[in-house]
């Protein structure tokens, strides 16, 4: 029976359980997809550690080479690795992963040359009607002469090309907890700090895609308690806790508190305004905190406000030309990494900026780390329009509030804010909030969540 491709083709890539979902039959056809909506001569491929990623990835290769393209396999690698392929080789990419997602689930996620997104709009939509086409005809003719497929090892050169974003020579040695929660960061983690003054501590280094120690999404506070027990016990500078494919990374201070990943944006925000000279555009989505577009005005750069969501981010520092994005998830985006996110490099400035001067690290995000807030909160409904319609009926005409729909509704003033979000997948809303002080935030949550809930 052919797959319901609706269930497993999402927004940005391809996501489901594995093989109830989807198999490598069927990741045979989406590498054929490929290799046709991008028209490239030449592909790379790489997956990470999950026991259905090799044959799904291999599959895919096939596909493609059997309409002619030829494939570049680089094998196990975190997903910004891939990207930096895409980016260094000039070429279309595939990687195998879904991320934090239980072991039974694997993903596609896919880019154009230079690692460009492909999502709905660039040419996912045309990659699933092809393989739905072919589920229900048969495969594609093969091409008269099929592609080849090679080895590359691509680990090396990635490590190289990071460090070479980040001056990290002088800086005070560090000693560092990076929890790889059995992902790719523990496959990219030594090599990126090999030779860097920094005593690493590593936790969960194996690479198991069953994740027998805990779910690898460190947003999650339960996922990053291991983590914070050993800074504190080791007496480290920082903890560092990486996802499953380690395309996001997430902070601890000295004392083990989480860092927030608005803190962070904001700090490496400004530091790559000051290697740009003091002049740049820097992209935040709508639930950053207010402390990144005030970092970014008082380092000379310009801030940009978008969507939730990684081709939002990429799509406008495409536009803009923006140097540095930064998103609530723990995604960074830079422009010297072909505008794709990578927490690696994201890690590498937060330890040139402890390095760098004398205090703490709660010291130094201390002064990016300006309000109250509230965190994601999600409340199941009936009827995600009707309650933001009754958000918007509360507060609208009071003296001093804004309210603008840029994505969901963001209800605004001089002191707080807060923002409803409907969720895509789900019967969710998800509210983040955010003011002056503690006491404020959780008045305007609270207010918020009562008219959310009924």
């Amino acid at each position: 029976m052919a797959a319901d491709l609706s269930q497993i083709v999402k927004a940005y890539d391809v996501r489901g359980v594995v093989p109830d979902q989807w198999d490598e039959p069927l990741a045979e056809l989406f590498g054929a997809a490929f290799a046709q909506v991008t028209g490239a001569d030449a592909i790379v491929i790489g997956h990470d550690m999950r026991p259905s990623s090799p044959g799904l990835s291999r599959a895919f290769a096939r596909g493609a080479t059997r309409r002619g393209v030829d494939v570049t396999e680089i094998g196990l690698c975190s997903t910004d690795q891939l990207y930096y392929a895409s980016g260094a080789l000039g070429l279309p990419g595939a990687m195998f992963t879904a991320s934090h997602n239980p072991a039974q689930y694997n993903g596609i996620k896919m880019c154009r040359a230079g690692a460009a997104p492909v999502g709905q709009d660039t040419g996912l939509a045309e990659i699933r009607a092809l393989v739905e086409e072919w589920q229900d005809s048969g495969a594609p003719e093969p091409a008269d002469t099929p592609g080849t497929i090679t080895r590359r090892d691509t680990l090396e050169d990635y490590a190289a090309y990071l460090r070479s974003l980040v001056d990290l020579t002088s800086i005070s040695r560090l000693k560092a907890v990076v929890d790889a929660g059995n992902g790719m960061g523990g496959h990219t983690v030594p090599t990126v700090f090999a030779g860097l003054p920094v005593d690493l501590v590593p936790m969960y280094f194996e690479l198991d895609g069953t994740f027998p120690n805990h779910e690898a999404n460190p947003l999650d506070p339960k996922n990053i308690v291991d983590l914070q027990q050993r800074v504190r016990e080791e007496h480290a500078d920082l903890g560092i806790a990486f996802d499953g494919d380690a395309d996001r990374c997430f902070v601890v201070d000295e004392n083990g508190d989480p860092v927030s990943p608005s803190a962070i944006t904001a700090l490496v925000a400004a530091r790559e305004l000051a290697r740009y000279g003091g002049k740049g555009t820097v992209i935040h989505n709508l639930i950053t905190s207010r402390s990144v577009p005030e970092v970014v005005r008082e380092n000379g750069g310009t801030p940009v406000r978008t969507r939730v969501g990684h081709s939002f981010i990429k799509a406008e520092m495409a536009r803009s030309g923006a140097i540095f994005g930064g998103e609530h998830s723990a995604h960074y985006y830079f422009k010297d990494f072909w505008n794709a996110d990578t927490g690696m490099l994201a890690a590498l400035h937060v330890l040139a900026a402890l390095g760098s001067q004398d205090g703490p690290l709660s010291r130094l995000v201390a002064a990016y780390d300006r309000y109250a807030g509230s965190g994601e909160i999600n409340s199941t409904v009936d009827d995600q329009g009707a309650r933001l319609a009754a958000i918007k009926a509360a507060y609208q005409g009071r003296d001093g509030v804004d309210i603008d729909e840029l994505d969901g509704l963001t209800v605004s003033s001089a002191d707080w804010w807060f923002n409803v979000r409907p969720s895509n997948t789900e019967p969710l809303l998800r509210l983040n909030a955010e003011a002056g002080d503690e006491a404020t935030m959780e008045k305007i949550r609270d207010e918020a969540l009562e008219i959310i809930r009924g």
